[in-house]
Protein backbone atom coordinates (compact mmCIF):
# COMPACT_ATOMS: atom_id res chain seq x y z
CA UNK A 1 0.00 0.00 0.00
CA UNK A 2 2.52 2.13 0.51
CA UNK A 3 4.67 1.97 -3.03
CA UNK A 4 1.26 3.28 -4.95
CA UNK A 5 1.86 6.85 -3.74
CA UNK A 6 5.72 6.27 -4.62
CA UNK A 7 4.90 5.19 -7.89
CA UNK A 8 2.81 8.30 -8.46
CA UNK A 9 5.12 10.61 -7.25
CA UNK A 10 8.00 10.02 -9.68
CA UNK A 11 5.49 9.81 -12.90
CA UNK A 12 4.58 13.72 -11.63
CA UNK A 13 8.83 14.42 -11.25
CA UNK A 14 9.00 12.75 -14.95
CA UNK A 15 6.19 14.23 -15.91
CA UNK A 16 7.69 17.36 -14.74
CA UNK A 17 11.29 17.15 -16.31
CA UNK A 18 9.60 16.06 -19.35
CA UNK A 19 7.53 19.91 -19.60
CA UNK A 20 10.97 21.28 -18.77
CA UNK A 21 12.76 20.00 -21.98
CA UNK A 22 9.96 20.67 -23.82
CA UNK A 23 9.79 23.82 -22.99
CA UNK A 24 13.84 24.23 -23.59
CA UNK A 25 13.28 22.75 -26.83
CA UNK A 26 11.20 25.13 -27.88
CA UNK A 27 12.68 28.53 -26.28
CA UNK A 28 15.96 27.01 -28.84
CA UNK A 29 14.05 26.21 -31.61
CA UNK A 30 12.64 29.81 -31.45
CA UNK A 31 16.03 31.40 -31.17
CA UNK A 32 17.39 29.53 -33.71
CA UNK A 33 14.00 30.57 -35.82
CA UNK A 34 14.37 34.21 -34.81
CA UNK A 35 18.29 34.05 -35.88
CA UNK A 36 17.65 32.61 -39.41
CA UNK A 37 14.96 35.42 -39.96
CA UNK A 38 17.44 37.87 -39.00
CA UNK A 39 20.32 36.11 -41.20
CA UNK A 40 17.74 36.16 -43.86
CA UNK A 41 16.25 39.14 -43.77
CA UNK A 42 19.82 40.65 -43.94
CA UNK A 43 21.04 38.45 -46.70
CA UNK A 44 18.26 39.65 -48.42
CA UNK A 45 18.89 43.62 -48.12
CA UNK A 46 22.35 42.47 -49.40
CA UNK A 47 21.17 41.15 -52.37
CA UNK A 48 18.94 44.31 -52.54
CA UNK A 49 21.79 46.65 -52.52
CA UNK A 50 23.84 44.70 -54.83
CA UNK A 51 21.14 44.56 -57.60
CA UNK A 52 20.48 48.52 -57.10
CA UNK A 53 23.71 48.88 -57.48
CA UNK A 54 24.82 46.94 -60.33
CA UNK A 55 21.57 48.38 -62.16
CA UNK A 56 22.74 51.83 -61.07
CA UNK A 57 26.05 51.15 -62.98
CA UNK A 58 24.56 49.67 -65.79
CA UNK A 59 22.34 52.91 -66.51
CA UNK A 60 25.10 54.79 -65.92
CA UNK A 61 27.42 52.15 -68.86
CA UNK A 62 24.47 52.83 -71.31
CA UNK A 63 24.00 56.53 -70.75
CA UNK A 64 27.57 56.80 -71.79
CA UNK A 65 26.52 54.86 -74.95
CA UNK A 66 23.65 56.74 -75.21
CA UNK A 67 25.70 60.09 -75.40
CA UNK A 68 27.70 58.93 -78.11
CA UNK A 69 25.14 57.47 -80.58
CA UNK A 70 23.29 60.98 -79.85
CA UNK A 71 26.54 62.92 -81.10
CA UNK A 72 26.10 60.13 -84.16
CA UNK A 73 23.47 61.91 -85.08
CA UNK A 74 23.36 62.43 -88.55
CA UNK A 75 20.84 66.15 -87.38
CA UNK A 76 23.12 68.57 -85.93
CA UNK A 77 20.55 70.23 -84.29
CA UNK A 78 19.48 67.29 -82.49
CA UNK A 79 23.02 66.48 -80.75
CA UNK A 80 24.17 67.33 -77.36
CA UNK A 81 27.21 70.49 -77.19
CA UNK A 82 29.64 69.71 -75.73
CA UNK A 83 29.29 72.85 -73.32
CA UNK A 84 29.15 71.08 -69.82
CA UNK A 85 25.67 71.18 -69.64
CA UNK A 86 23.62 68.61 -67.85
CA UNK A 87 21.40 66.46 -69.59
CA UNK A 88 18.39 64.00 -67.38
CA UNK A 89 17.28 61.02 -69.38
CA UNK A 90 15.74 57.71 -67.25
CA UNK A 91 17.34 54.37 -68.07
CA UNK A 92 15.23 51.39 -66.27
CA UNK A 93 14.17 52.15 -63.00
CA UNK A 94 17.38 55.02 -62.71
CA UNK A 95 17.72 58.22 -63.10
CA UNK A 96 20.98 59.59 -64.94
CA UNK A 97 22.75 62.87 -65.58
CA UNK A 98 25.01 63.22 -68.74
CA UNK A 99 27.42 65.90 -69.02
CA UNK A 100 29.56 66.34 -71.78
CA UNK A 101 32.62 68.29 -71.87
CA UNK A 102 34.76 69.29 -75.15
CA UNK A 103 38.27 67.81 -74.54
CA UNK A 104 39.43 69.58 -77.83
CA UNK A 105 39.27 72.73 -76.09
CA UNK A 106 41.65 72.04 -73.61
CA UNK A 107 45.24 72.15 -73.27
CA UNK A 108 47.80 68.58 -73.75
CA UNK A 109 50.47 69.71 -71.71
CA UNK A 110 52.26 66.64 -73.66
CA UNK A 111 52.28 68.14 -76.74
CA UNK A 112 51.37 71.84 -76.13
CA UNK A 113 53.64 74.56 -76.53
CA UNK A 114 56.25 75.97 -73.76
CA UNK A 115 54.55 79.40 -75.09
CA UNK A 116 51.05 78.38 -74.28
CA UNK A 117 51.62 76.30 -71.25
CA UNK A 118 53.59 79.57 -70.14
CA UNK A 119 50.77 81.83 -70.61
CA UNK A 120 48.02 79.00 -69.17
CA UNK A 121 49.95 79.00 -65.83
CA UNK A 122 50.07 82.64 -65.53
CA UNK A 123 46.51 82.85 -66.36
CA UNK A 124 45.93 81.47 -63.15
CA UNK A 125 48.67 82.52 -60.82
CA UNK A 126 49.22 85.84 -62.39
CA UNK A 127 52.83 85.35 -62.00
CA UNK A 128 55.11 85.75 -64.94
CA UNK A 129 58.09 84.23 -63.00
CA UNK A 130 56.19 81.32 -61.57
CA UNK A 131 54.82 80.48 -65.12
CA UNK A 132 58.05 80.58 -66.32
CA UNK A 133 59.54 78.28 -64.06
CA UNK A 134 56.85 75.52 -64.13
CA UNK A 135 56.19 75.60 -67.89
CA UNK A 136 59.82 74.90 -68.38
CA UNK A 137 59.69 71.93 -65.84
CA UNK A 138 56.70 70.49 -67.54
CA UNK A 139 58.17 70.58 -71.07
CA UNK A 140 61.67 68.69 -69.34
CA UNK A 141 59.00 66.39 -67.81
CA UNK A 142 57.29 65.32 -70.99
CA UNK A 143 60.79 65.41 -72.97
CA UNK A 144 59.57 68.31 -74.97
CA UNK A 145 62.82 70.23 -74.25
CA UNK A 146 65.90 68.50 -72.55
CA UNK A 147 67.42 70.14 -69.37
CA UNK A 148 71.59 68.91 -68.55
CA UNK A 149 71.65 64.89 -68.09
CA UNK A 150 74.75 65.38 -64.90
CA UNK A 151 76.66 62.26 -65.07
CA UNK A 152 75.77 61.33 -61.71
CA UNK A 153 72.04 60.36 -63.07
CA UNK A 154 70.47 63.14 -59.87
CA UNK A 155 69.11 66.36 -61.32
CA UNK A 156 70.01 69.40 -59.24
CA UNK A 157 67.82 71.75 -59.35
CA UNK A 158 65.02 68.29 -58.38
CA UNK A 159 67.53 67.27 -55.84
CA UNK A 160 67.68 70.75 -54.35
CA UNK A 161 64.00 71.04 -53.90
CA UNK A 162 64.25 67.90 -51.73
CA UNK A 163 63.10 65.75 -54.25
CA UNK A 164 64.67 61.92 -55.07
CA UNK A 165 63.44 61.53 -58.03
CA UNK A 166 64.46 63.60 -61.98
CA UNK A 167 62.16 64.09 -64.98
CA UNK A 168 61.99 60.90 -67.33
CA UNK A 169 61.41 62.73 -70.10
CA UNK A 170 58.53 61.05 -71.20
CA UNK A 171 54.74 61.88 -72.21
CA UNK A 172 52.68 61.99 -68.72
CA UNK A 173 50.53 58.96 -68.45
CA UNK A 174 48.16 61.00 -66.22
CA UNK A 175 47.55 64.42 -65.09
CA UNK A 176 48.18 63.69 -62.25
CA UNK A 177 51.61 63.31 -62.68
CA UNK A 178 52.06 66.53 -62.87
CA UNK A 179 51.92 66.78 -58.70
CA UNK A 180 55.65 65.30 -59.33
CA UNK A 181 57.02 67.95 -61.78
CA UNK A 182 58.92 70.46 -60.04
CA UNK A 183 57.45 74.02 -58.82
CA UNK A 184 54.06 72.31 -59.14
CA UNK A 185 52.08 72.92 -55.80
CA UNK A 186 48.36 71.03 -55.08
CA UNK A 187 46.98 74.46 -55.23
CA UNK A 188 48.34 75.00 -58.83
CA UNK A 189 47.34 71.60 -60.02
CA UNK A 190 43.94 72.11 -58.76
CA UNK A 191 43.77 75.06 -60.86
CA UNK A 192 45.44 74.19 -64.23
CA UNK A 193 43.46 70.59 -63.86
CA UNK A 194 39.88 72.06 -65.47
CA UNK A 195 41.82 73.40 -68.56
CA UNK A 196 43.98 70.09 -69.26
CA UNK A 197 43.56 66.67 -71.31
CA UNK A 198 46.15 64.16 -72.35
CA UNK A 199 43.23 63.77 -75.11
CA UNK A 200 43.28 67.63 -76.30
CA UNK A 201 45.31 68.43 -79.82
CA UNK A 202 48.24 69.99 -79.95
CA UNK A 203 45.87 73.06 -80.47
CA UNK A 204 43.21 73.53 -78.46
CA UNK A 205 39.77 74.31 -80.26
CA UNK A 206 39.56 77.99 -80.18
CA UNK A 207 36.23 78.63 -80.72
CA UNK A 208 35.19 76.36 -77.70
CA UNK A 209 38.00 77.05 -74.98
CA UNK A 210 36.81 78.39 -71.81
CA UNK A 211 37.55 81.81 -70.87
CA UNK A 212 41.15 80.97 -69.30
CA UNK A 213 42.31 78.72 -71.70
CA UNK A 214 41.30 81.55 -74.58
CA UNK A 215 43.40 83.81 -72.58
CA UNK A 216 45.98 81.33 -72.73
CA UNK A 217 45.68 80.80 -76.32
CA UNK A 218 45.92 85.11 -76.74
CA UNK A 219 48.65 85.37 -74.88
CA UNK A 220 50.83 82.54 -76.27
CA UNK A 221 50.44 84.01 -80.01
CA UNK A 222 52.18 87.34 -79.11
CA UNK A 223 54.85 84.81 -77.71
CA UNK A 224 57.35 85.75 -80.52
CA UNK A 225 58.76 82.44 -79.68
CA UNK A 226 60.65 78.95 -81.85
CA UNK A 227 57.82 76.51 -82.20
CA UNK A 228 54.91 78.85 -80.87
CA UNK A 229 52.17 78.59 -83.57
CA UNK A 230 51.24 75.17 -84.75
CA UNK A 231 51.02 73.69 -87.98
CA UNK A 232 47.52 73.34 -89.16
CA UNK A 233 48.17 69.85 -89.35
CA UNK A 234 48.16 69.16 -85.96
CA UNK A 235 45.15 71.58 -84.90
CA UNK A 236 42.86 68.58 -85.13
CA UNK A 237 40.01 67.35 -87.48
CA UNK A 238 36.95 69.82 -86.89
CA UNK A 239 34.53 67.37 -87.85
CA UNK A 240 36.42 64.48 -84.62
CA UNK A 241 35.07 65.28 -81.64
CA UNK A 242 37.06 64.41 -78.42
CA UNK A 243 34.22 64.25 -75.62
CA UNK A 244 34.52 63.88 -72.05
CA UNK A 245 31.22 61.95 -70.90
CA UNK A 246 30.31 61.97 -67.13
CA UNK A 247 26.83 60.01 -66.37
CA UNK A 248 25.93 59.75 -62.44
CA UNK A 249 23.11 57.40 -62.30
CA UNK A 250 20.86 57.35 -59.21
CA UNK A 251 18.76 53.71 -58.84
CA UNK A 252 16.30 52.21 -56.73
CA UNK A 253 16.95 51.64 -53.02
CA UNK A 254 18.86 55.54 -52.95
CA UNK A 255 21.80 53.20 -54.86
CA UNK A 256 24.52 55.99 -56.98
CA UNK A 257 27.03 54.82 -59.38
CA UNK A 258 28.99 57.26 -61.77
CA UNK A 259 31.01 56.41 -65.05
CA UNK A 260 33.58 59.02 -67.00
CA UNK A 261 35.21 58.33 -70.28
CA UNK A 262 36.61 60.04 -73.16
CA UNK A 263 35.47 59.01 -76.49
CA UNK A 264 36.61 60.15 -79.55
CA UNK A 265 33.80 60.67 -82.39
CA UNK A 266 33.37 61.46 -86.15
CA UNK A 267 32.77 59.52 -89.57
CA UNK A 268 36.20 59.23 -90.23
CA UNK A 269 36.69 57.18 -86.72
CA UNK A 270 36.55 53.34 -87.69
CA UNK A 271 32.75 52.28 -86.12
CA UNK A 272 32.08 56.09 -85.91
CA UNK A 273 33.79 56.43 -82.54
CA UNK A 274 36.32 55.00 -80.28
CA UNK A 275 36.48 55.10 -76.59
CA UNK A 276 40.13 56.33 -75.30
CA UNK A 277 39.36 55.56 -71.18
CA UNK A 278 36.36 54.32 -69.80
CA UNK A 279 37.24 54.69 -65.79
CA UNK A 280 36.20 57.09 -62.66
CA UNK A 281 37.85 59.77 -62.80
CA UNK A 282 39.38 59.41 -66.21
CA UNK A 283 41.54 62.97 -67.32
Amino acid sequence: MILRPRRRSNRRDSGGFALIIVLWACVVVGLIVVHLTAAGRSELRIAGNLAANAAAQSAADGAVYRAIFNLLDPRPHERWALDGATHEIEIGDSRVMVRLDDEAARINPNIGSPALLKALVAAVTNDREQAEDVAAAIAEWVGATKGPQPLSGVNAEYRAAGLSYGPPGEPLHSIDELARVRGMTAGLLAALRPHLSLFAPAQPDADRADPIVAQAMAEAARIPAPGNLLPQTLAGNPEIMTAQITATALGPGNAAASRVAIARVGPSVLHGYALLAWESGAE
